[in-house]
Order: structure tokens, then C-alpha cells, then sequence
């Protein structure tokens, strides 16, 4: 098998990008012939999540995350200080989901433990602010040179991780800039993406001709539930060039996340973007074949044998899938649950940013399930909001949080600004749809209760961070210090399993 090196060599030859875009072609017409055959069709709804998270030594400050805890069950992430934990996809039903639930403690507890044993910790966070002792810049641009491939130091030694970032910085001579509120720097990787974690909740979708309706009602929900969701408002305080810190409290965007991970990528390409809705199920290949191509490879270099499986048969189109960054795409294949065929097709949630705790990370999969369910379960006219409105209302969120310019449609439809009145119909269709999928009520409400209180409470992740770091400020704290002490605490109280809410 070819070296890394290598593999990052060839995949940017014009000849590899030819024939992984015929392959692609081809891949995509046997998958849009299977979709108008009812192949994707299942006997049920399902369930999975991702989880990402980052690695801190015992002084807090970010840390590689030790090779003993990558043996546990958790995945490789960008940066060598990130971690991914999945779950096996589960029917979404009552037994099922709660079983899901368990299982990520579990991942998440055996984790933590093997990172102990190294003196570090694993935290449950949007985005670290603690920097390694080289700082910030130091760490995200050391950079170096072999055989005219740029490899980041810190970045996980992985040929697609490396394809990927030497793609960009093809198209952007180089270097790739960050700008947000007190902020200007370049970087000569896309690394900085690893600034951030996030959570995907993945929803499998039983009706095929069905899909397009639960795909473009989950667009309209992406802007409140982002909302809710905020945890990334501030950077690592080195990369900050200000005089007055509390305009940057005032100015920042609630979720830096958007912003980090789209200016990463979309100085070469517009790749992380909002997503189109569609009309056809059909459509969300298209758009994935009509993508640009950034890092092809070939499934030759990677596997021996015949294209067997699904994925194999499909293996160059699910590669492409994986820098075809929307906040809300769909995903064809996979693991299928129940007792179907093969096959699959999937809601895949991207915006939200990683919770404080593993009972608000659920607490997410399971709003975001149960209310694309309740929404199209009762016919809700939410769907009927104009896209331009839902994409407002998304990137209002990210800059304001829960003070967010939000649009709604009830189920009177009735048009409605009014958050109170958004909010309290949110929640109710998400318990309604976790109820239709046989979920109890005590279950529903120790994850959901928690996350409706902090839309009575006004206070969610991102705010709590940046009036605590007011809060230090006011005591005479210099920025830097202001921001280390509230991280500090974030990761202290984030021990305790308490929701935010219940946060001193």
C-alpha cells in the first residue's frame, strides 16, 4: 500500500481527478436508479450520533490526546488533540433510543478513564480557548515541507486529512485567512477548522418518496435549533488583537463554529455552505456529483478485492460525500437498522456544536428526531417558510444566539417572529414525535426538559462563557486571564453532569 505521502501526490494529479469523477458519474446512476426502485425504503426510523471532543493536560491547557486512549471507542479527528465518538445506528423507539443513550456514556466514561491514566481529560466543548504552551498560532501553523506535500504537524497524520488540506491551499496560493469580531490571521493550513467540535445527530428515514419532505422541514429547523444549541462564542484569547475586550464580547458571533469551518474551506470553493432544499430525493445526489471535487482518491489504494458490499460498489461517491460539507445533508447507505435491505438514506444534522455534558449532547439527537417526526407526522406547514427566511434565521442564530431574529410558521400558519411563541411549539412537536416512536415520558423529559429551560432561562452555553469572562473582566482580570478563568470553570462544572442551566 502506497505511503501517505504518496497517496497526497497522486491524489492531486489531474488524471486522478478524471477518473474519480467518471467513476462518481457512474456510481451516482446506479444509486438514482436504486432510489426511484424503493431500495432505500425500511421498515423503521433510526437513530445515530456523532460526538466530538478535545483532549486537555492537567494545567487544562490543549494537549495531543494520548495513544492509549485511541484504543478505546472513540475515532481519529483533523487535529491530534480531537476525538470522535460514534454510535452503533439503532431503530428510533423507545427501547432502542434509550439504548443508544447508554451507549455513548459507556463509550464516553471508558474514554475518559484511559485518558486519566495519561494525565489528561477529555471535554465535552465547542471550542477550545486554552491554548498549548506554544500558543495558538504557533501550534496551527507549524508547518513543514516533504516531496511538495505541506503537512501540519498537529494535524492527525491521515493522506485524506493531508489530500484535503493541500487541495485548499492549492486553490488559495497557500494561505487561508480567518476573520471574525477582533480577529484577522492567517494560517498556512486549514487546522484551524480543529478549533472546534461539534455534534451530528443522524436520522434514518424509512419512506423514500418521503424523504424530501423531513429533509426540507429539517432545513427550517436548523436556525432555532442552532439557537438553543450556541457553545462557540470566543477564540483562544492569543489570537485576539484588541483594545477594548468588551467589544469583542458585544461583537462576537455566538457560534464561531460557522465561521471557522466555513472560511476554511470556502476560500477555495463555497463547500460549507446552508444547505438548498429539493423537491426529489433523487436531487440530493445530483448536488452531490455536481459538488467540486476537492481530494479524490481511488478505492484501489486503499482495498484489495471486489466491490462487494454497498459501500465498496459506491466507494468513490461516499468518498466525495466526505468534503461535500452542508449544515444539513443527506446520506445514502451506511448502516441501515431494522430488517430491511442494505440500504438506507439518512438526515445527517451538522450545525450544532458539542454540549457541555453526554445527557445534552443526547438531549440534542433526540429534539432534532423527534421534531423533524412530530413536524411531518402532522403535515406542519413549517415547511412552507421561504428558504431565504430559514437562512436568515440560521446565520441570525449564529451570529445572536437566543436573540436571534427567528421566522416560524405554526401549525395555524400563521407567519410569527416571536420567539416565545416559536419555542413553545418546537418543544411541543418534539415531544409528540418522540411519543409517536414509543419513547416514556420521564424519558423524554430528562433530555428535553433541560434543553426548554434554557429558552425560559435566556441562557445557553455561549452565554454563560461570555458573562463569565464579563464578569472577570469587571473584576479588573486582564482578557486573557478573564477567558482562561471561565474556561477553567466551563470544564470544572461540566464534571458535575449538571445542565448548563443549573450553573452557578
Amino acid at each position: 500500500m502506497a505511503d501517505r505521502i504518496d497517496l497526497v501526490r497522486r491524489s492531486l494529479e489531474d488524471t486522478t481527478q478524471r477518473e474519480f469523477n467518471r467513476r462518481v458519474d457512474e456510481q451516482a446512476t446506479r444509486l438514482t436508479d436504486a432510489v426511484r426502485a424503493g431500495r432505500l425504503d425500511n421498515p423503521s426510523f433510526g437513530l445515530g450520533i456523532e460526538l466530538e471532543a478535545y483532549a486537555v493536560d492537567d494545567t487544562g491547557r490543549l494537549t495531543r490526546v494520548p495513544d492509549a486512549v485511541l484504543e478505546g471507542p472513540c475515532e481519529k479527528e483533523l487535529g491530534r488533540h480531537n476525538v470522535e465518538f460514534n454510535t452503533s445506528p439503532n431503530r428510533f423507539d423507545g427501547d432502542e433510543a434509550t439504548v443508544q443513550a447508554a451507549q455513548l456514556r459507556r463509550r464516553y466514561r471508558r474514554v475518559q478513564q484511559a485518558a486519566e491514566q495519561a494525565d489528561t481529560e477529555i471535554v465535552l466543548d465547542a471550542m477550545w480557548t486554552i491554548p498549548p504552551r506554544e500558543g495558538t498560532q504557533a501550534y496551527l501553523s507549524d508547518v513543514r515541507e516533504r516531496d511538495g506535500v505541506t503537512i501540519a504537524e498537529n494535524m492527525t497524520p491521515s493522506a485524506r486529512y493531508w489530500a484535503i488540506d493541500n487541495d485548499v491551499l492549492g486553490q488559495t496560493e497557500g494561505a487561508i485567512t480567518l476573520s471574525v469580531p477582533g480577529a484577522e490571521r492567517e494560517f498556512p493550513s486549514i487546522l484551524f477548522e480543529s478549533l472546534a467540535s461539534s455534534i451530528q445527530p443522524h436520522v434514518q428515514v424509512p419512506d423514500v418518496e418521503a424523504f424530501p419532505r423531513y429533509y426540507n422541514t429539517a432545513i427550517r429547523t436548523l436556525g432555532p435549533v442552532l439557537a438553543v444549541a450556541t457553545n462557540a462564542p470566543l477564540l483562544p484569547p492569543d489570537l485576539y488583537d484588541i483594545e477594548d475586550p468588551y467589544r469583542v464580547l458585544e461583537e462576537t458571533d455566538h457560534e464561531l463554529r460557522i465561521p471557522v469551518f466555513e472560511q476554511s474551506i470556502n476560500q477555495a470553493w463555497e463547500k460549507v455552505c446552508f444547505p438548498a432544499e429539493i423537491q426529489r430525493t433523487a436531487e440530493t445526489i445530483d448536488t452531490l456529483v455536481a459538488d467540486p471535487t476537492c481530494a479524490p482518491f481511488l478505492r484501489e489504494w486503499l482495498a484489495d478485492g471486489d466491490r462487494e458490499t454497498l459501500t465498496d460498489r459506491f466507494w468513490e461517491l461516499n468518498h466525495k460525500r466526505g468534503t461535500y460539507w452542508r449544515w444539513l445533508r443527506a446520506v445514502i447507505g451506511g448502516q441501515p437498522v431494522g430488517q430491511g435491505d442494505h440500504w438506507s438514506i439518512r438526515i445527517e444534522y451538522r450545525p450544532l456544536p458539542t454540549q457541555p455534558t453526554i445527557a445534552e449532547n443526547i438531549g440534542f439527537q433526540w429534539l432534532v428526531a423527534g421534531l423533524v417526526r412530530g413536524l411531518c407526522a402532522a403535515d406542519h406547514p413549517l415547511v412552507s417558510l421561504e428558504h431565504d427566511a430559514a437562512k436568515r434565521s440560521f446565520y441570525s442564530a449564529v451570529k445572536n444566539g437566543l436573540d436571534a431574529d427567528l421566522v416560524w410558521v405554526t401549525a395555524d400558519g400563521d407567519r410569527t417572529t416571536d420567539r416565545a411563541v416559536l419555542y413553545e411549539e418546537l418543544f411541543a412537536f418534539a415531544r409528540r414525535g418522540l411519543r409517536m416512536q414509543g419513547i416514556a415520558t420521564e424519558s423524554i423529559e430528562e433530555y428535553l426538559a433541560p434543553l426548554e429551560a434554557r429558552w425560559t432561562a435566556r441562557t445557553t452555553p455561549s452565554r454563560w462563557k461570555l458573562d463569565r469572562v464579563r464578569e472577570q473582566l469587571d473584576a479588573g482580570m486582564p482578557f486573557d486571564d478573564a477567558v482562561h478563568e471561565m474556561q477553567t470553570e466551563y470544564i470544572r462544572q461540566a464534571r458535575t453532569g449538571e445542565p448548563i442551566t443549573q450553573w452557578p
